[in-house]
Order: C-alpha cells, then sequence, then structure tokens
C-alpha cells in the first residue's frame, strides 16, 4: 500500500520527484491533481511530466490515459473549491485566506481579489483560460462559485481548460522521453518549467484576444443592420 502521507507534506520536490516516479499511475495522477487544483497548494508540473514520460517510455501507461486521468483530477478540484465557495460565502472565504492555515495553503485576500476580479473581467470564459494563467489556476474556482456560476457551465469551461493544459505538460514529458534518461528527468522539466508558464500565458492572451475579435465583430455587424 502506497504512504501518502509524506506526499501531503512539506517536501522537497526533487525527493517528491523520486517518490513520484518510482509509484507513478493512474491514480496517484488523479489523487496529486485533485490536490493541484484544490485550494492546497501543489505545482501539476511534477505530476503530469513524469507520468508521461513513464507511459511514453515504460509502455505500461498510455500519454492519454495519463491527460485524462489529471483533467478529471483538475475538475474534482475545482469542483471542491466550487461548493466550498458556493456554500461558505464570500466573507468566510475572505477570512479563511487571511486565516493561518490560508496563508499555508499560500491563499492571502489579495489572490482571492484578483481571481474575482479576473473572473468579473473576462466573464464565464476565465474558468477556461484561468486554468492556463499561474496564480489564477488554483484559484479561479472560488470566483465561480461566489458568483453561483452555472455548475454544468464551470465544469465545462474548466475540464477543457484544465484538457489544454494538461495536453502541453504531457507533450512535454512524452518528448523527454525521446532524449533525456530518467536520472536526469527532474533537472529537465525544472528547467522547461519557465517556458511552460509563459506558453500557457500566450494561449491565455491569444484566447482573450479572439474574445474581445468576436465582440467587436459582433458589434460591427449589429450596428450596420
Amino acid at each position: 500500500m502506497i504512504d501518502l502521507i509524506p506526499c501531503l507534506a512539506l517536501f522537497d520536490a526533487a525527493d517528491f520527484f523520486q517518490w513520484f516516479v518510482e509509484n507513478a499511475g493512474y491514480t496517484l495522477v488523479f489523487v496529486f491533481m485533485v490536490i493541484e487544483s484544490s485550494f492546497i497548494p501543489f505545482p501539476s508540473e511534477v505530476v503530469v511530466p513524469p507520468a508521461a514520460y513513464l507511459a511514453a517510455s515504460r509502455g505500461d501507461l498510455h500519454v492519454a490515459g495519463i491527460v485524462v486521468a489529471a483533467t478529471l483530477g483538475a475538475l474534482v478540484g475545482a469542483l471542491i473549491n466550487y461548493y466550498l465557495s458556493l456554500w461558505i460565502g464570500r466573507p468566510l472565504v475572505y477570512r479563511f485566506a487571511e486565516s493561518s492555515f490560508g496563508n499555508v495553503c499560500l491563499l492571502n485576500r489579495q489572490k482571492v481579489e484578483n481571481a474575482e476580479k479576473y473572473f468579473d473581467r473576462h466573464g464565464a470564459i476565465s474558468t477556461f483560460i484561468g486554468r492556463l494563467v499561474p496564480a489564477v489556476r488554483q484559484l479561479i474556482s472560488i470566483p465561480a462559485g461566489l458568483a453561483r456560476m452555472n455548475v454544468a457551465k464551470f465544469a465545462l469551461f474548466t475540464s477543457l481548460g484544465a484538457l489544454v493544459w494538461n495536453i502541453i505538460l504531457a507533450t512535454l514529458g512524452w518528448w523527454l522521453s525521446t532524449f533525456v534518461a530518467l536520472d536526469d528527468l527532474f533537472v529537465q522539466v525544472e528547467k522547461y518549467n519557465h517556458y511552460l508558464t509563459i506558453g500557457g500565458l500566450i494561449i491565455a492572451a491569444l484566447c482573450i484576444l479572439f474574445i474581445i475579435w468576436r465582440v467587436i465583430k459582433h458589434r460591427k455587424s449589429q450596428s450596420n443592420q
């Protein structure tokens, strides 16, 4: 039986990475992506790329299966945030963010406020775009719950955004499997993590520009009628 306790405590990233490589499977990918998408801080970059690497190099797992497990985990974690926010309301959300435990989870009032502003600015589509933006990814579910966004729509956009991000992470793991030895995998994932962040921001920016373009086009067509 795999002992999850050392993984859920504060850990050294390299040690966890080694532990995860030795025990990786669909269940662990799902569990840790649930954690990553909830209010508990956890980097998806140390889960999906190594799992996809192992799937590509060993053959006992499938890259597509890793993406599905990661996306389902991200959805469940996001729904946890959504319903917690829906049930406890704004005052308690902010009180939690300002508490000692909230700080341990890397939450604070400013981060929650930024997530709310992001949600208000971009509407429901922000649940999709927010999955691609660092520091917003884990928190975008909170304003969606506070705003009582339709849960089916929330689940759809969250799943699509998580799917895009997990495909990016899995592609990195698959690509690294073609030329990187397992012993060097952690260093290489750390190296490319910066580029993943930039890539996510670029995709999010393109999505926002596309939405703006569609809105402008729609308004022009209405004005010409």
